[in-house]
């Protein structure tokens, strides 16, 4: 571990690694607020030192998860404001460029969450995956245009996440049904729209997010249910516009069987994938803070955001 790193920075890495601190949003804003720590806390006496800490805080925030796209986004967002000639020039930029970055999390999530709403009748019921604060936003959206919204929430295992959708659900007053994972397909018939969050959009419209989601909707589009993805752009993947391609993280295999029940089991092989990917042809839209779109022409809004790529300035020069 770089010594330069602050210990409140190896705290969230060490948090966002372990899922204590989980969702693109939530993500990107407990990183933005890492870098604002690692500013204010400097002992740096120069400007070169204290660019040297940033990236090393950066790099330490970013090799945590591959996949979360929120997370550069964020850095590069906090990052790219550094254009002072002075340490404490310098100090101000990136607290700035943190509290802007923070503010504009706030906002998009509220705004995305009333371009989703307009998809929701009053009646509808929805089915979930995983835990998604974007998607969530637009069921408490629609419940506050007094829409009657039920809910079927998968489980989502092996770490359950579905149980978080469920009780923020219920504290939303929104009648909720948890399944296990294997039985979405029996009850796609009772539903209105599959709506997910992600934790990546490539720029060919595909959507990374938790392993089961492309089942899902391989299962809705067959059934004819329409499947809505939530995503604030700050999950766009912009180096996909230039052919680079998506890690899929795997994780530790004691998420899903302990050590004594696969020694009993003859030790085979476990894998544990995270997240999968889902083609285009199975979303009907992609709702942002900037609007929905359709999953082909959301290289488009990328383009607008990002020009026709993207740099890592995390990286030593």
């Amino acid at each position: 571990m770089d010594e330069r790193v602050h210990p409140e920075v190896r705290r969230i890495a060490d948090e966002i690694d372990t899922m204590e601190i989980r969702g693109a949003a939530t993500i990107a804003d407990a990183v933005a607020r890492a870098l604002r720590t690692q500013a204010e806390e400097s002992d740096a006496i120069d400007p070169g030192a204290f660019r040297g800490e940033l990236r090393a805080a950066a790099r330490t925030l970013y090799e945590t998860r591959p996949t979360a796209v929120s997370l550069p986004n964020a850095l590069r967002y906090v990052l790219r404001g550094m254009s002072s000639t002075t340490v404490e020039g310098l100090r101000q930029n990136v607290v700035e460029s943190a509290d802007e970055f923070c503010a504009r999390l706030d906002r998009a999530q509220a705004d995305l969450g009333h371009v989703g709403a307009n998809r929701l009748r009053d009646g509808d019921v929805i089915m979930t995956h995983c835990h998604s604060t974007d998607a969530l936003a637009c069921v408490e959206a629609a419940v506050e245009q007094g829409k009657h919204i039920e809910a079927i929430v998968k489980e989502t295992r092996p770490r359950n996440q579905g149980h978080i959708t469920a009780s923020e659900l219920h504290e939303m007053g929104v009648p909720v049904t948890l399944i296990v994972d294997s039985a979405a397909r029996r009850y796609l018939n009772d539903v209105d729209h599959v709506l997910v969050g992600a934790d990546a959009v490539a720029a060919d419209g595909s959507v990374i997010n938790k392993i089961g989601t492309s089942g899902l909707a391989v299962n809705a589009r067959d059934r004819g249910t329409p499947i809505m993805v939530a995503a604030q752009t700050l999950k766009l993947h912009p180096g996909t516009m230039t052919g680079h391609t998506v890690d899929i993280e795997m994780r530790d295999t004691d998420e899903v069987i302990d050590d004594e029940t696969l020694a009993e089991l003859g030790n085979p092989t476990v894998k544990n994938p995270a997240f999968d990917v889902t083609p285009p042809r199975y979303v009907d839209a992609i709702v942002t803070e900037r609007g929905q779109f359709p999953p082909e022409s959301i290289v488009i809004l990328m383009r607008e955001l990002f020009g026709e790529g993207t740099t890592e300035p995390w990286v030593e020069p």
